[in-house]
């Protein structure tokens, strides 16, 4: 029989940063465990890192609510799966001289964390 495969997801929607930025903070994550991750973006300077931080931590507490028979310590979590894909763009106007207008795009984006447990063959690597 298969085994459920054991892996939970947490999206954050409507961040009001801006994609390319926040793409930064999470290409320094991806792939490594759950505890290795928060430590490295609690030293990150850029302002995205708690935004990040904090999906990571719900999708990690959405696995252990998911599969609450079975105990999850961070150092077995990884991430599986982090990306950044654009949301809505809101236009506002900027008054720019001579009776002109200077458009102002306001961007935001939503974060999807995928966490799932690793190996016991793949930890020895």
């Amino acid at each position: 029989m298969d085994t459920p495969v054991l892996e939970a997801r947490a999206v954050q929607k409507h961040l009001r940063k801006a994609p390319r930025k926040v793409r930064l903070v999470v290409d320094a994550v991806r792939g490594k465990s759950v505890e290795k991750a928060i430590k490295r973006l609690e030293y990150t300077k850029k302002a995205t890192a708690e935004d990040v931080i904090k999906v990571i931590k719900s999708a990690a507490a959405n696995l252990r609510d998911k599969f609450q028979e079975e105990r999850f310590d961070d150092e077995d979590l990884y991430i599986k799966e982090i990306y950044v894909d654009e949301g809505v763009t809101l236009k506002r106007i900027q008054p720019a001289p001579m009776g002109r207008a200077h458009r102002i795009n306001k961007r935001s984006c939503h974060i999807t964390v995928k966490v799932a447990k690793r190996d016991q063959e793949s930890v020895n690597e």
